[in-house]
């Protein structure tokens, strides 16, 4: 994806769209939303929770495509103007982490809706930095009832 300034939605906006509290939230910025896919953004701060010496950690890049999936059901509760469901991951299927970020650097994650039936989503999540794939998985979603 090419770099842009364009965003959909960040702040105190993107943050009611997803029910993680600071210091939990591993999403800066909606860059591209579709019925079937959502692309974030998150620069990694210097005092991460996730951050393990000057590193982010693969629990972290997982919280990061775990979020990114949240935001895609938030802003689609958002366009239908009914209040976001909290969702929990059901299961991990899949997770590839071929190399750690460091601090201060940008992280591209795009997530496909692969299927989504009775409010069980299954999802394809990759992780960018720098143009390079770092980090992959299929998950499984569940929204609370």
């Amino acid at each position: 994806m090419a770099e842009t300034n364009d965003h959909i939605a960040s702040g105190d906006f993107l943050l009611s769209l997803i029910p993680q509290k600071s210091p939990f939230v591993m999403v800066d910025s909606l860059v591209e939303y579709a019925d079937k896919k959502i692309v974030s953004n998150f620069t990694i701060g210097p005092t991460n929770i996730l951050a393990e010496e000057d590193f982010f950690s693969a629990a972290g890049l997982i919280e990061n495509m775990a979020q990114t999936i949240a935001l895609h059901t938030g802003y689609k509760y958002y366009l239908l103007e009914k209040p976001a469901p909290t969702g929990y991951i059901g299961a991990i299927k899949k997770a590839e982490i071929f190399h750690l970020p460091r601090n201060s650097q940008k992280l591209v994650t795009t997530v496909e809706i692969l299927h989504d039936i009775m409010d069980v989503t299954l999802v394809k999540a990759q992780v960018e930095c720098d143009g390079r794939i770092i980090a992959n998985s299929e998950m499984k979603t569940a929204l609370a009832k």
